[in-house]
């Protein structure tokens, strides 16, 4: 199975230029690259216009699939011991007007929504506030996917899917990482009955089998390329079911292992292992 849009994604390459990561995801293989807003902070600091952008992402061959990630979308203090400062203050400023206009000046496909500071809503209060960001990006043609996040305060597949569910908006969905989904005790069952509209995007990369101690830390540090866990990827992308072939498939690979790589070998093992657990060659 060959996803029609397979994505390098910007936190498995985030150490490298925005600019130098794109032939190499090309030569890769990929057809899509995503971008942190912070990649695209750098990138205007030094003078490099959206419209400058756009012109070298088409130009090496590539869609821009998604400027990640709207982080302060929920009412409640914005604060958690673990993030880092830089982080914090990231995620505070990536309202949805910021990410939402900073997506389309670029001609990005769409935006990802996640919570990560811990702030819990229920589940109307939460799809109330998704329902803002999906009509706000439809203004702009841009898709939205909400991300759920095990350390955050929208924490698994269930808690996701009853915000989409509830805000009914036909460009917004759920962005579904694999990483967040095992080690949030998600359902494969749930997955498998998701209508294929639910779903607007995928990540997918690998983990061993027992979660580590500090999820947090090994979010952003200790991921593994894909078939190189112990995670059901197998299950996973069976579960996933016509959505997998309809929806752009990111590699998202958050390593301090791999980062220390060339990105011509980062970008070449990531499509290689992706390919390898699309085409049912995984345990």
């Amino acid at each position: 199975m060959n996803p029609d849009m397979l994505v390098l994604a910007a936190g498995t390459v985030q150490s490298t230029p925005f600019l130098d990561r794109l032939a190499p995801a090309r030569a890769a293989g990929f057809n899509g690259i995503s971008m942190f807003a912070a990649d695209f902070e750098v990138l205007t600091a030094a003078g490099i216009t959206a419209n400058e952008v756009r012109m070298r992402v088409a130009d090496a061959g590539l869609v821009l699939t998604e400027v990640e990630i709207v982080g302060n979308w929920l009412p409640g203090a914005r604060h958690k011991v673990g993030l880092p400062d830089w982080l914090v203050a990231l995620l505070d400023r990536a309202t949805p007007d910021y990410v939402i206009e900073m997506a389309a000046s670029l001609g990005a496909q769409g935006i990802t929504v996640g919570e990560m500071f811990g702030i819990e809503a229920s589940y109307d209060c939460a799809a109330e506030a998704f329902a803002k960001i999906c009509e706000r990006a439809s203004d702009h043609g841009l898709v939205v996917a909400l991300e759920f996040i095990p350390t955050g305060g929208v924490a698994t597949l269930n808690d996701g899917w009853e915000i989409v569910r509830r805000a009914g908006c036909d460009n917004g969905g759920l962005l579904v990482d694999s990483w967040h989904f095992f080690r949030s005790g998600s359902s494969l069952e749930l997955l498998a009955q998701l209508p294929p509209t639910a779903i607007k995007s995928v990540q997918i990369c690998d983990a061993p089998a027992i979660a580590e101690a500090d999820l947090d830390d090994a979010m952003v540090h200790a991921r593994r390329l894909p078939g190189e866990g112990a995670l059901d990827l197998s299950g996973f992308i069976t579960a996933l079911g016509a959505s997998i072939s309809q929806v752009p498939i990111a590699v998202e690979v958050f390593s301090d292992a791999l980062a220390k790589q060339p990105i011509d070998e980062i970008a070449r093992r990531c499509a290689e292992a992706a390919h390898r657990v699309l085409q049912g060659d995984v345990k």
